[in-house]
């Protein structure tokens, strides 16, 4: 499948084959970018990037294991020579794309993808990650766009989102990031709520047309919770800047082992509703039941 995409190029460098997890990071501020798939499952990513052509190969892993302290989750194998490293020449010079047209389910963030052979999906989705929390002036290495490759057969990641209201004057969020039924979320973080395993997941929240200004600003990130896959979120002031209430809400999640990005978006409530409130609220404990970070207030 090719796909023409221009913007701003900054590069990523590894040579040697890899292993990694998730919608696989790719590449930053990718261009000219081209997916390849082979009858044995092999894919060939094509693009630019730093002004330079670029192949990476891809391979060994599809769909995602459920949170484990004993295993690994699932992972690419990645090779940025392009099958120098693995093959020890040449290797996209005789690879033969077998991919047929992209036949899944419609994507957030999707630049292109297709259908292999044996009726499984890539992907590759685009979208802005790293920008800072509340509004603040991405600087140019926070607003790159991330290249992500995914791989998979059956049901996607679901994220649930429902909209209410804190303390009967912040708009408020809670949900769950589940995979087959079952919850998403990692053992290990940084103490500001980064990952340190293969099977955390953040939620990238973003608000549109917020005191922050006009457009998508970004809110906040935060972790589904361990054990459950539950969050809640409270659009409050922090520090010195307001509340980032919007017109509308979306968030996006870093699909598990090599699952594509998933992502929700609503327009906002509107002025609070009690009745409606305490609807919601029964919602709310149905959806994260008795965890303790997230009670209706």
């Amino acid at each position: 499948m090719h796909l023409r995409w221009i913007v701003v190029v900054a590069l990523l460098a590894v040579a040697a084959p890899v292993s990694a997890h998730a919608s696989q990071l790719i590449d930053r501020n990718a261009s000219h970018v081209r997916l390849e798939v082979n009858r044995r499952g092999q894919a060939l990513l094509t693009y630019r990037a730093d002004g330079r052509l670029r192949r990476v190969l891809a391979w060994n892993a599809m769909n995602a294991l459920p949170p484990s302290v004993d295993r690994p989750q699932t992972a690419f194998r990645l090779d940025y020579s392009g099958g120098w490293r693995t093959y020890r020449r040449a290797f996209w010079k005789t690879f033969r794309d077998a991919c047929r047209t992209y036949a899944g389910p419609p994507l957030a963030w999707f630049l292109t993808g297709c259908t292999a052979p044996d009726g499984s999906l890539w992907a590759l989705q685009v979208w802005q990650r790293a920008l800072p929390n509340y509004g603040v002036q991405p600087t140019g290495q926070q607003a790159v766009w991330e290249l992500r490759l995914s791989h998979w057969k059956g049901p996607l990641p679901v994220l649930t989102i429902h909209l209410d209201w804190a303390y009967r004057r912040y708009d408020h969020l809670f949900g769950s990031l589940t995979y087959l039924d079952e919850p998403v979320y990692g053992f290990k973080s940084t103490p500001t709520g980064s990952p340190l395993d293969r099977f955390g997941r953040n939620i990238y929240v973003d608000t549109l047309d917020s005191e922050y200004g006009a457009g998508w600003r970004r809110e906040n990130s935060f972790l589904s919770h361990r054990g459950t896959g539950t969050f809640c979120y409270g659009f409050y002031p922090h520090g010195d800047f307001p509340a980032g209430k919007g017109s509308a809400y979306r968030a996006t999640a870093i699909g598990p082992g090599v699952l594509p990005d998933v992502m929700w978006q609503a327009a906002a409530l509107g002025p609070y509703d009690a009745a409606l409130d305490r609807q919601l609220a029964d919602v709310q404990r149905q959806t994260v039941g008795d965890d303790p970070l997230c009670r209706p207030v």
